[in-house]
C-alpha cells in the first residue's frame, strides 16, 4: 500500500491558495468577506421569498455554521461542483468560489467535531443474496447459484447492501431454510439424491461465429459452465443444436475431452464434485484458413445449451472439496463420534458466525447432531447440525453487540471480530478467513489494521470490489437487461462492454492507481469484438488485451467506454439528458432535479416530422417550456458533447443526414466541444469527483446512506489520499480506519 509524496497540490488547494488574499485575517474579516460575497451572488434566488431549490440562505450566518450545518453542506456540494451560482446568473471568479468553498468546508468540519451525536442506529443487515453465496462457498467450499434459492434483494442508495433495504418475509424464512436443507446435504453428498436434469441454456442473442474466451481453442461459439455433481456416478448429457445442424461438437471436463462428434446424447461417469463443462462446435473453417467473420446460416448455427441427467448408478459421495472442509475428522468408533461431531460443528459455528462459539452455546447445535445420529449416522446427525447452522440468525445476519454499560444513541467501539466481519464483507463480500479470525482472537487486529488491508486486497477475494461495488456504482449491471434497438448490439458485444470497464476498475484496484484514471486512463481493454465496435484495427481473437490510448482519444476512460454511452441511452436514440444526468450524480454526486409531475418529459411527440430532428434540436425545443430549460441548462450540455457516440457507444459524425454537434457551456461556464473537453473539466473539479468516489464507497461499507454528519471524514479521507495521488487503496484505508467503520450506535444492530 503506498504511501509516497504528492508532487502537486489538488487543484482546489491551488484555488484557494489563489485567492488567499480573499480570507486573510482574523474568522470574522472572513466571516465578513463570505457573508457579502454571498450576498452579492446567491440570496438573490435563495431568499424567503424566491426559495430557488428550496434552499434560503438570508437567514443564515456564516458566522454560525453549525446552526444549519446540513443546508451549509448542500452549499458546499454546489460550489464543489460548479453548479452555484447557476447559468446565466452572475458568477465571482472561480478562485473566489474555491477560497469560499475551503474557508465553509474548514468551519463545518469544526462545527460538526463539537455537536452532539444525533444519529439514528443502523437497521439490522442481513446477508445479501451474494453475500450468501460468497459466505456458503467459503465456509464449505462448495459454489451455488443463489438465485435458483433465493429471492432477488431491493436495492437502495445505488447499492444492494443496505441494511433498511434488506428486510425480511415469511417467504424468505422458508426460502433460507429450504436453501438449508439443501445445501447441507449437496456439501456432504446426498446419498438419496433422486435423478434429476439440469439444463444450461446459451443467450439467444449470442453469435457464435468466432471463439469465445475460456473455451478450448479451435472451437466457436458454446457455452462453459461450472456444474456441482452430487454423487459419484454417470450422467447423461444432451447437447441442443441451432439451425444448420453440421459440425462437430466439442465437450471437456475439466479440460479434458468426453466427446467429440455429431452431438447428441451420450453418458459418462463422472466424480462428484465441481467439474467445469464446456460444449462447443470445431472451428473448422479457421482450421481450413477461412477468416472468423461466417457469413452461411450453417457456419454460424451453434449450440443452444446442454442438459446433464443423473445421477445413474451412483457408486458413493466421493472425495469433494466440501466433504474435506467439513469433515476435519473421523470418528474410529461409535463411541468417538459425539467428540468428533463437536469438533466439527463447532468449527463450522465459528467461522460461519464469525466469533468463537461460546461452549454453552454449542448444546443446542448438538442436539440437531443428535437427531440426526438417531435418524441415520454420523453423516446425517453432521448434515442436520450443517442445517441449523446455516438458518441461524448469526449467520445470516450482521450482529453486534452493545455494551451493556453504553447509554442509548452514544457512540462506542465495536469489538475486534465485528471488525474483522465489516472488513472482510467490505473488501470481499464474505465472511472472515481463518487468518482475519485468529488476528481478531489475538486483539492485534487494530494495530496492524493497514498491513491486514494490504494483505485483504492481494488477494483475489477483493475482486468482489469490482463485481459488486463497481458494478453497481457504474451502473454496470444495468447492461445486463438493455435492449437497444441496434443491428450493432449483441450478447457478445455486451459481454464485451462490460468486461472492459470491469477490467479498467480491477487494473485500478491491482496496480494500485489513482481513482481519477477512471476519467483518464491511458489505456484500456478490448477483444475482436469490441475492437471492430470502436474501429480499432489489429486485434484478434477473443482474448482481453491492454491497449494504449493517446492524449486526444475520446475513449480514455469511463465516458469513451460503450458500457458506460449504452446504459445512458434510451432503447431507440442518445439521451443527452440521461447521459448528463448520470455524470452529475454519479461521478460529482450531485443529482439533477427531478422534473415536476405535470410536465411533459418525451421527445417523440405525435408530429410525424418532428421526428426528423436531432436529438439535440429536440431537446432544444424542449428547453422553451421555462419549467423544464432551469434543469436541463445543468444536464444537457454535459450530454450534447457525447452525442457523437451513438446509443450503443459507437462513434458517428452525423445524425439524420446532419453533421453532431457538440458544442456546449456548462453552468459554471466552461465551454466544451468533445468527451475530451468534457473530460478535462471533469478532472479540473478532481476532488469533487474523488469525494463522491469516497461516498460511493463509504455507502457500500457501512450499508447505510451518507448523512451531512458524516462530510467531515469524508473530507479528511479524500485530504490524506490526496498524498498518494488519491491512490484507491488508500482511500479504501482511509474509510476502514474512519470513526464510522470502526463504531456503532448504540440501540440497534448493522
Amino acid at each position: 500500500m503506498r504511501r509516497t509524496a504528492r508532487f502537486a497540490l489538488p487543484a482546489a488547494a491551488l484555488a484557494a491558495a489563489a485567492a488567499a488574499w480573499f480570507y486573510v485575517g482574523q474568522p470574522a474579516r472572513e466571516a465578513g468577506a463570505a457573508t457579502a460575497l454571498i450576498g452579492d451572488y446567491c440570496v438573490d434566488c435563495h431568499n424567503g421569498v424566491d426559495l430557488a431549490g428550496s434552499l434560503r440562505l438570508d437567514d443564515k450566518d456564516f458566522a454560525d455554521v453549525g446552526a444549519h450545518a446540513e443546508t451549509w453542506e448542500q452549499v458546499v456540494r454546489k460550489l464543489e461542483t460548479g453548479m452555484m451560482p447557476p447559468a446565466g446568473e452572475p458568477r465571482p471568479p472561480r478562485a473566489e468560489l474555491d477560497a469560499l468553498t475551503a474557508a465553509l468546508t474548514s468551519r463545518l468540519d469544526r462545527a460538526w467535531a463539537a455537536l452532539p451525536v444525533t444519529a439514528e442506529p443502523t437497521a439490522l443487515r442481513r446477508l445479501n443474496r451474494t453475500e450468501y453465496a460468497n459466505a456458503i462457498r467459503d465456509l464449505l467450499d462448495l459454489t451455488i447459484d443463489a438465485s435458483t434459492l433465493l429471492p432477488l434483494d431491493d436495492s437502495s442508495e445505488g447499492f444492494d447492501n443496505i441494511a433498511s433495504a434488506l428486510g425480511v418475509s415469511p417467504s424468505l424464512v422458508e426460502a433460507y431454510i429450504s436453501a438449508a436443507m439443501k445445501l447441507s446435504r449437496r456439501a456432504l453428498g446426498d446419498r438419496t439424491a433422486p435423478q434429476t436434469q439440469v439444463a444450461y441454456a446459451v443467450p439467444q442473442d449470442l453469435k457464435q461465429d468466432r471463439h469465445l474466451e475460456g473455451m478450448p481453442l479451435g472451437t466457436r461459439g458454446g457455452l462453459r459452465v461450472e456444474h456441482v455433481f452430487p454423487l459419484d456416478a454417470e450422467y447423461e448429457f444432451s447437447i441442443g443444436r441451432g439451425f444448420g445442424r453440421g459440425g462437430r461438437v466439442d465437450v471437456t471436463l475439466d479440460g479434458t475431452p468426453i466427446q467429440t462428434g455429431r452431438g447428441g446424447g451420450f453418458r459418462v461417469p463422472v466424480s462428484a464434485g465441481p467439474h467445469t463443462l464446456t460444449v462447443a462446435l470445431v472451428d473448422t473453417r479457421r482450421a481450413e484458413g477461412v477468416d472468423s467473420v461466417y457469413s452461411s446460416p450453417a457456419s454460424t448455427a451453434g449450440v443452444q445449451g446442454i442438459e446433464i441427467d443423473g445421477p445413474l448408478n451412483p457408486t458413493g459421495v466421493g472425495d469433494t472439496p466440501s466433504r474435506r472442509r467439513i469433515l476435519t475428522c473421523e470418528p474410529a468408533t461409535a463411541a468417538d463420534e459425539t467428540v468428533c461431531a463437536q469438533e466439527i460443528v463447532t468449527a463450522l459455528a465459528t467461522r460461519a458466525f464469525r466469533r468463537p462459539l461460546p461452549r454453552e452455546e454449542l448444546a443446542p447445535l448438538m442436539a440437531f447432531f443428535d437427531r440426526g445420529r438417531a435418524e441415520g449416522d454420523f453423516e446425517t446427525g453432521i448434515q442436520q447440525a450443517l442445517a441449523r447452522i446455516l438458518v441461524d440468525p448469526r449467520f445470516l445476519y450482521r450482529l453486534e453487540r452493545d455494551p451493556p454499560d453504553a447509554a442509548p444513541g452514544t457512540l462506542h467501539e465495536i469489538d475486534d471480530y465485528e471488525l474483522a466481519t465489516r472488513l472482510a464483507f467490505f473488501l470481499w463480500s464474505t465472511i472472515p478467513d481463518d487468518a482475519l479470525l485468529e488476528t481478531a482472537a489475538s486483539g492485534r487486529l487494530r494495530a496492524t489494521l493497514e498491513d491486514e488491508v494490504s494483505r485483504m486486497l492481494a488477494d483475489p477475494k477483493s475482486d468482489a470490489l469490482v463485481e459488486n461495488f463497481a458494478a453497481q456504482w457504474l451502473f454496470l449491471r444495468e447492461l445486463e437487461s438493455v435492449t437497444p434497438d441496434s443491428e450493432a448490439f449483441d450478447q457478445n458485444l455486451r459481454a464485451a462492454m462490460a468486461r472492459e470497464t470491469k477490467l479498467l476498475f480491477e487494473t485500478i484496484l491491482r496496480e494500485d492507481l489513482g481513482i481519477s484514471r477512471l476519467l483518464d486512463a491511458d489505456f484500456t481493454y478490448v477483444d475482436e469484438r469490441l475492437a471492430e465496435h470502436y474501429g480499432l484495427d489489429g486485434v484478434r481473437g477473443s482474448h482481453f488485451r491492454r491497449i494504449e490510448m493517446p492524449d486526444d482519444n475520446p475513449r480514455r476512460g469511463l465516458l469513451g467506454h460503450a458500457s458506460i454511452l449504452t446504459v445512458t441511452s434510451v432503447t431507440n436514440r442518445t439521451s443527452p439528458v440521461i447521459r448528463g444526468a448520470w455524470i452529475l450524480e454519479t461521478l460529482l454526486g450531485s443529482p439533477a432535479p427531478v422534473p415536476p409531475p405535470d410536465v411533459e418529459t418525451t421527445l417523440e411527440g405525435d408530429d410525424g416530422a418532428k421526428v426528423t430532428l436531432t436529438v439535440r434540436e429536440r431537446l432544444e425545443a424542449h428547453r422553451e417550456n421555462p419549467v423544464c430549460a432551469s434543469c436541463h441548462a445543468i444536464m444537457d450540455p454535459i450530454g450534447f458533447t457525447l452525442e457523437n457516440f451513438d446509443l450503443v457507444g459507437a462513434w458517428r459524425d452525423a445524425e439524420g443526414g446532419q453533421p453532431i454537434d457538440t458544442r456546449a457551456v456548462l453552468v459554471d461556464g466552461t465551454v466544451i466541444d468533445s468527451p475530451e473537453a468534457l473530460r478535462e473539466a471533469l478532472l479540473g473539479r478532481e476532488e469533487a469527483f474523488v469525494t463522491t468516489a469516497v461516498e460511493k464507497l463509504m455507502t457500500y461499507a457501512l450499508g447505510r446512506r451518507i448523512e451531512p454528519y458524516d462530510m467531515p471524514a469524508i473530507r479528511a479521507i479524500v485530504r490524506q489520499a490526496a498524498e498518494d495521488d488519491y491512490a484507491l487503496s488508500s482511500l479504501l484505508l482511509g474509510i476502514v480506519e474512519s470513526e464510522q467503520f470502526m463504531t456503532r450506535i448504540k440501540g440497534g444492530n448493522g
